[in-house]
């Protein structure tokens, strides 16, 4: 299928041709989870001690859980479908003079944890962007309020005179100068690229130069418009609390590249602190954007990217037109999407950095749907869609602020300028809808998901484009704790969704249909995964090494089902993943990690979720550092994994590797006894999940008995997970022993 205007198509869709063995498979698998949850309830009528009820409730829980788990996954599987843009046509159907304008949204927060160099090579790729450039403005938010980014930025502005035009002559395509020059090139362009090569070396030193010193030196401040910005920066100015800080670093109607050609406009905003005034992390400042652009330029299309997201094709503004564009789409399009990749992931993705799934393949099953969720980044707006539904609009407090407003100032104007500053206040937004019926929406840490979310119960639709050459490649972490600092941070803002008052299974359910309900939901459920990966990793075990069955034998019907079940889901999950360009090592780490963080951040991600809303504790926003330690990268890049810093988040992962260890060589020990009470066959399926935990925790076993690296796991942590797996097994054994019943026929199994 295909859109045509005048006669030529913008884009095209087809539906996957597994759409129907999708369905299929879904109804039986559906239907034999159902068989096992109803086993579980008549185990639970009859059973006849209170450890026999306890093992049988566990699991009845743990296997709803994941059967409910199953079935929001198969929304994406109801209908996905696969599109195709054809941005060469569009010069036939729009002239260039009669695309819209693009304001880019480049967000950043810490210079330590953020390389002020990113945020560089980030705003100089979507500068270089083939689209006319007096409709072209970069707004960087630094919310960490520091000279350092914004002496990176004016070091940008002034190389962006030489890169610009050479990318657009030398019809470059990798725009970032640090990925273009990582490619060793040799070209009749060799003298052009090393002279530029040197400009960019140069520039990157004096960054680095100020970031180590902490402080912009004189001797780098030149010209009085610099020394004027830099002198906001005084004593009192701390990240907490500290005044509007909006620079104006290029003007499309002003600055010149060296070839005489024009600049888009560049704009550095720090808006105001304080310590009395909740902020609201990235949201917030992404709604000072908001503001502050609609002031000066107030495009109808919006870019928001990270600050480590570079763009990798010019060519991506024009893909995104061909929807935007397109009449039959536009007037319900909230927003086109690009998947997030990344560069200097290793071969097999040891922390499965790349989630396929949450980037790639969920995001295309909601194409055929409403529409992909909003992944954070990579993201072209409407800026229409941030005020109200598609047939219903929300005007914001002032007219300077409307989406429809024409803005026919300069930006450098005073009246601009004032009312720029003021929009960017700290306390602006008091008494106003902004964060929650205006703009992104506050009340979780992944406004991402639930902007995208709340916009599309709205009534807006979305595009999922992911075209053959990536749009967009980001950087990811390359140490444990830091993959799971990141993925606990997701996990308590996925639940402050899941649990509120607009929860996916009921307000989104109503407000967007049963799939799209359910779509959302398995991202804002995420992380009672845990439950079930936690009662699998240690019940099985502990019953093992005290002698009790709590699975079917091998000879039993029942047995049947669970090799099913477990077989059935797995390959469902190798099959998407390897057809969407997987590999199977890396296919095999996802689900290892999967693992890891059932055990560790979605674990601890819920506990901490409670007790916020139990009013015990509370949690803030912490960055994912961007920095590389040279040792962590050697040991990344050869595929080991790292835990040499003491955190509590490894304490469950070792305890579940010592524990898996040790009742699978004490399983081997029972069968070869010839116990009839304990062989083979009465003790295959806890064994063989024993060995699963076995396999998957080779890394940690290495970690704690062979490694003498810096990626080792503390002595600290072996020890006190060893002591806990002690008193672990001293209460289960005291529990089962005490127990009437030897064997406990509980039926479940992992989905």
């Amino acid at each position: 299928m295909s859109s045509n205007t005048h006669g030529l198509p913008l884009h095209t869709h087809k539906p996957s041709r597994r759409t129907t063995a999708n369905r299929i498979f879904a109804v039986v698998y559906g239907c034999a989870t159902l068989a096992l949850l109803s086993h579980h309830a008549l185990s639970l009528l009859n059973s006849t001690t209170l450890t026999s009820f306890f093992i049988t409730l566990t699991f009845l829980i743990s296997d709803s859980i994941l059967a409910f788990m199953f079935a929001t996954t198969q929304s994406f599987h109801m209908r996905p479908i696969y599109r195709k843009e054809f941005p060469e046509n569009l010069r036939r159907v729009v002239k260039e003079s009669d695309f819209p304008a693009l304001d880019v949204f480049i967000s950043t927060a810490d210079p330590h944890k953020e390389p002020p160099m990113n945020v560089v090579n980030t705003a100089l790729s979507v500068m270089a962007y083939d689209y006319p450039i007096q409709k072209v403005s970069v707004y960087v938010s630094d919310d960490g309020g520091s000279a350092l980014t914004l002496f990176a930025l004016m070091e940008a502005a002034k190389f962006a005179s030489h890169w610009l035009p050479f990318c657009r002559n030398n019809n470059i395509v990798e725009c970032s100068p640090e990925a273009y020059f990582a490619i060793d090139r040799d070209s009749h362009l060799s003298d052009q690229v090393e002279n530029i090569k040197v400009m960019y070396k140069r520039m990157k030193a004096r960054v680095k130069n100020v970031t180590e010193r902490g402080k912009v030196a004189h001797e780098y401040i030149t010209g009085e418009e610099e020394i004027q910005a830099f002198n906001k920066w005084t004593e009192e100015f701390t990240r907490q609390d500290h005044p509007t800080v909006i620079q104006v670093l290029l003007e499309s109607n002003k600055d010149k590249d060296i070839t005489g050609n024009l600049m888009p406009n560049l704009i550095y905003v720090s808006r105001e602190k304080s310590k009395t005034s909740t902020h609201h992390f990235k949201a917030g400042a992404l709604n000072v954007l908001l503001r502050v652009s609609a002031i000066m330029t107030n495009a109808p299309i919006i870019l928001t990217l990270d600050c480590d997201m570079h763009s990798n094709d010019p060519q991506t503004t024009r893909r995104a037109l061909c929807y935007i564009l397109d009449p039959e789409v536009r007037p319900k399009l909230g927003y086109v999407q690009f998947p997030q990749l990344f560069r200097g992931i290793n071969k097999n993705d040891i922390y499965a950095c790349e989630h396929k799934r949450l980037f790639q393949i969920d995001p295309m099953g909601m194409n055929g749907l409403s529409g992909s969720n909003h992944l954070g980044t990579g993201c072209f707006f409407t800026r229409r869609a941030f005020f109200g539904g598609p047939s219903n609009f929300l005007p914001p407090e002032i007219p300077q602020l409307s989406p429809n407003n024409l803005v026919d100032k300069h930006i450098w104007s005073s009246e601009v300028m004032e009312l720029a500053y003021c929009v960017a206040a700290c306390n602006y937004e008091n008494n106003t809808n902004w964060g929650l019926k205006i703009g992104v929406r506050y009340g979780s840490l992944v406004e991402d998901y639930f902007t995208g979310y709340r916009l599309q119960c709205e009534g807006w639709k979305s595009i999922f484009c992911h075209p053959d050459r990536a749009a967009f490649y980001g950087d990811v972490p390359i140490n444990l704790v830091e993959v799971l600092n990141q993925n606990k941070r997701w996990a308590i803002g996925l639940l402050e969704v899941a649990f509120s008052k607009f929860s996916p299974i009921t307000f989104g359910t109503r407000a967007m249909g049963p799939l799209m309900g359910l779509a959302y939901a398995h991202s804002g459920f995420w992380p009672i995964w845990s439950i079930p990966i936690t009662s699998y990793a240690f019940l099985p075990q502990l019953t093992l090494l005290n002698g009790v069955t709590i699975f079917p034998k091998v000879s039993e019907p029942w047995f049947l089902l669970y090799v099913y079940l477990f077989l059935g889901a797995y390959i469902q999950d190798f099959l998407d993943f390897v057809l969407a360009g997987g590999t199977f090592y890396r296919w095999w780490n996802d689900q290892r990690m999967w693992i890891i963080r059932g055990l560790s951040s979605y674990l601890f991600g819920l506990i901490e979720f409670l007790l916020k809303y139990s009013g015990i504790s509370t949690h803030g926003f912490n960055l994912t550092s961007k920095v590389l330690d040279e040792d962590q990268r050697k040991r990344y890049e050869q595929g080991t994994m790292e835990f040499g810093v003491p955190s509590p988040l490894f304490v469950p992962l070792t305890m579940a590797a010592i524990v898996n260890l040790v009742a699978f060589a004490w399983g081997h020990v029972e069968v070869f006894r010839g116990n009839n009470n304990n062989n083979l066959d009465g003790l295959f399926v806890q064994m063989f999940i024993a060995g699963f935990g076995v396999v998957n925790c080779i890394p940690i076993y290495e970690a704690i008995i062979f490694r003498s690296d810096g990626g080792k796991i503390p002595r600290k942590t072996s020890v006190v997970a060893t002591f806990l797996v002690f008193l672990l097994y001293l209460a289960a054994h005291v529990s089962l022993r005490n127990s009437a019943a030897k064997s406990v026929f509980c039926q479940s199994t992992i989905l």
